[in-house]
């Protein structure tokens, strides 16, 4: 892990709702709501990329 990963991965966006839904899916998949599943994909997922995306330029490429 790069020096300041963890410093970066606390600036992403309601990254607490991120982690509560990721589990809702992988161990709680019979109660999904297929249509919030959607909108949270439709409609947050455009802007996280984005806020990431940034986050990931901060960091620069690779180290070989």
């Amino acid at each position: 892990m790069r020096s300041g990963t963890p410093s970066l991965a606390r600036r992403i966006p309601d990254r607490r709702d991120i982690i509560a839904f990721r589990n809702l899916l992988i161990h709680g998949y019979a109660m999904v709501d297929h249509d919030r599943v959607w909108q949270i994909v439709s409609q947050s997922l455009p802007e996280l990329r984005t806020a990431v995306d940034a986050l990931l330029a901060e960091l620069g490429p690779p180290e070989a």
